[in-house]
């Protein structure tokens, strides 16, 4: 049985002004603050085996396993976050380490630590792992938590942001996240 994916998008590569300064030189900055904003595109999915077709719209690039919930602490999982969702979930997760990966949809990176981060959070069920897409909508947390470069992650304890790890070190994460369970 062949599987095939592709993935195609309402808008062109070229009508984005953050996917198309993301150069591999600059991928970790941060134009989508600036300009417009990736996360406007609508994109679908198209899986077929055999002779099935089946398509499945807005489908997050970085991560088919995120779920979007309310203000429920969720772990065993990666939950995707918006900029109203963000403080209430942490509220709810008590005296959970909490471990927040702030990426962009176009970030090579960032797609890259997508299943890493998805492993670990499957692996760690003492903690709650979250994402926030830094978009044009989310624009005001991500201020507030003040990214400079995706990916980045925040690691909370206690509502407060107590370790971050920039650039795509899975090693440099773990290690971080262990750090701040065992202090």
């Amino acid at each position: 049985m062949a599987l095939r994916l592709s993935i195609s998008s309402s808008h062109g590569p070229a009508s984005s002004p953050a996917i198309s300064t993301c150069r591999p030189a600059a991928c970790g900055r941060f134009p989508a603050l600036v300009g417009g904003s990736a996360a406007s595109q609508k994109r679908s999915l198209t899986v077929m085996t055999g002779s099935e077709m089946r398509g499945v719209t807005a489908v997050r690039s970085s991560s088919l396993e995120t779920t979007s919930v309310g203000a429920e602490a969720v772990t065993g999982q990666v939950t995707e976050v918006n900029k109203d969702t963000f403080w209430p979930i942490v509220k709810a997760a008590g005296d959970k380490v909490v471990v927040l990966d702030m990426y962009t949809q176009w970030c090579g990176p960032c797609k890259v630590m997508a299943p890493k981060f998805q492993e670990m959070s499957e692996k760690n069920l003492d903690v709650v792992f979250l994402k926030l897409d830094c978009n044009q909508d989310n624009k005001p947390l991500a201020k507030e938590l003040g990214i400079k470069v995706v990916p980045t992650f925040k690691i909370l304890k206690d509502g407060k942001v107590v370790k971050e790890v920039t650039g795509a070190k899975i090693d440099e994460l773990a290690h971080a996240i262990e750090t701040v369970k065992s202090s």
